[in-house]
C-alpha cells in the first residue's frame, strides 16, 4: 500500500477581520516581493534610466503600508464565496495594492508631498539621482504608469472564471476612473463639494471596490450589491475623515508623513473648511498663514493646529464619522448576510473606524 501524502489544508478565511488582516498582509508582502523581482529581472537591465524609477516605486509599495485594501479584497471574496478558503483572492489582493502604490505615486507629486509611509516620495527619492526637479518628476510619473501595468498584469493572473472577467475588470477600471474624477476635483476644483470628493477618492477605491472586487470574484449573488455599498461608502467617507483627523493631529511615526502635512499643502478638508468657518478672527488668521504655506515654520504650524482644535472643527468632523458609522452599521444590520459574514463586516467597520483613538 503506497504512503499517503499529507497535504496542507487550504486555509480557511478567519472569523474576525484582525485576524484576516495580519494573515493577508503577511501573504501579500511575500508575493509583492516577488513581483517585484520578476520586474526587476524583466526591465533593470535596460540601464538606470528605468532601473531607478523602476527601484523607487518598488521601495515604496513594499515600505509597510496597511494593507487595508487588500484584506478587504479578500473580505469581499470570503462573504461572496460564503467563508470558504480566502487564498484564491491572493493575486487580486496584490493588484489592488499594486493600484494604491501607482495612485501614491501620482498624488506625492500633485500634492508636492515628499515623505510617504516614513519614507521618501517616489518623486523625491529620484531627486537623489538626477539633476532635475523637472526629471525628477517625469520619473514618478512613469514610474506610476509602469505600476499601474505591473497591477493590469497581475489581475490577469487573478485565476478568475471566463464569465467573471467582464465585472472584474469593470470594477478594476471603475475604481481608477472614480479616484482620477475624485483628484480633478480636489485638485483642480473649488472645494464646494467634498462630499463626492471623499466618495470617490476613497469610498470607492479604499473599501467598496476592493470589497466587491473580491464579491465578484467570491460568486456572490448580485442582488445583494446595494447592500454592500449601502454599507461600504458611508465607510469609505467615514474613514476618509478620521484620515483626516490623524494627519492634522496624529502621531508622524503612526502616519509616515509630517503631522499637518496637509495644512501646509493646502489640501481641502472638511476639517479645514470647518475651522475656517467656525474660528474666532485671530485664529482663522493664524489658520490661513499656514493654510498651503509649504514654508510655514513648526511654531505657525502648531499655533494653527490649536486653532483648529479650538474651533470647535475637531469635534465637528468627529460627529460626521459618528453618524456614517451608524450609517455603515444600519445597512449591515439591514442585509441578509449569513452571521459569519455579518461578524467579519462589523470588523471591519471597527477597525477601519477606531484607528488612531
Amino acid at each position: 500500500m503506497a504512503d499517503q501524502v499529507e497535504v496542507d489544508p487550504v486555509p480557511a478565511c478567519p472569523q474576525s477581520f484582525p485576524e484576516l488582516l495580519s494573515a493577508v498582509r503577511r501573504d501579500v508582502d511575500r508575493e509583492l516581493n516577488e513581483i517585484w523581482e520578476q520586474a526587476r529581472a524583466e526591465h533593470c537591465g535596460h540601464g538606470e534610466a528605468v532601473s531607478r524609477p523602476l527601484e523607487a516605486a518598488r521601495a515604496l509599495c513594499l515600505r509597510g503600508g496597511k494593507r487595508l485594501r487588500a484584506a478587504l479584497v479578500v473580505v469581499g471574496h470570503c462573504v461572496g464565496a460564503g467563508h470558504g478558503a480566502w487564498q484564491p483572492a491572493l493575486r487580486l489582493a496584490c493588484a489592488v495594492e499594486l493600484l494604491q502604490a501607482y495612485f501614491l505615486i501620482h498624488d506625492d507629486w500633485m500634492d508636492r508631498d515628499r515623505v510617504r509611509r516614513g519614507g521618501p516620495a517616489v518623486h523625491a527619492a529620484l531627486e537623489q539621482h538626477l539633476a532635475s526637479e523637472h526629471l525628477a518628476a517625469c520619473g514618478a510619473v512613469l514610474s506610476g504608469d509602469y505600476t499601474l501595468a505591473l497591477a493590469t498584469r497581475v489581475l490577469a493572473s487573478a485565476g478568475a472564471a471566463g464569465g467573471k472577467w467582464p465585472a472584474l475588470l469593470d470594477r478594476f477600471a471603475q475604481m481608477q476612473l472614480d479616484a482620477v474624477v475624485g483628484q480633478k476635483l480636489d485638485v483642480l476644483g473649488d472645494g464646494k463639494n467634498l462630499d463626492e470628493v471623499y466618495r470617490l477618492k476613497t469610498a470607492s477605491y479604499t473599501v467598496l471596490g476592493p470589497i466587491q472586487l473580491g464579491w465578484v470574484l467570491g460568486g456572490a449573488d448580485p442582488p445583494e450589491n446595494t447592500s454592500m455599498e449601502a454599507f461600504a461608502v458611508p465607510l469609505g467617507i467615514a474613514f476618509q475623515l478620521r484620515d483626516d483627523l490623524i494627519g492634522a493631529f496624529g502621531d508622524s511615526a503612526m502616519t509616515g508623513k509630517p503631522q499637518g502635512s496637509d495644512l501646509r499643502a493646502g489640501k481641502r478638508t472638511l476639517l479645514m473648511s470647518t475651522a475656517l468657518e467656525l474660528a474666532a478672527p485671530a485664529d482663522a488668521r493664524r489658520i490661513q498663514s499656514v493654510f498651503g504655506n509649504s514654508m510655514a515654520s513648526q511654531e505657525a504650524l502648531a499655533a494653527a493646529l490649536v486653532a483648529i482644535d479650538a474651533s470647535g472643527a475637531r469635534e465637528r468632523v468627529e460627529q460626521r464619522i459618528q453618524v456614517l458609522a451608524a450609517e455603515a452599521r444600519d445597512a449591515l444590520d439591514a442585509a441578509r448576510f449569513q452571521p459569519a459574514a455579518r461578524a467579519l463586516l462589523e470588523g471591519v467597520r471597527v477597525a477601519l473606524l477606531e484607528r488612531g483613538q
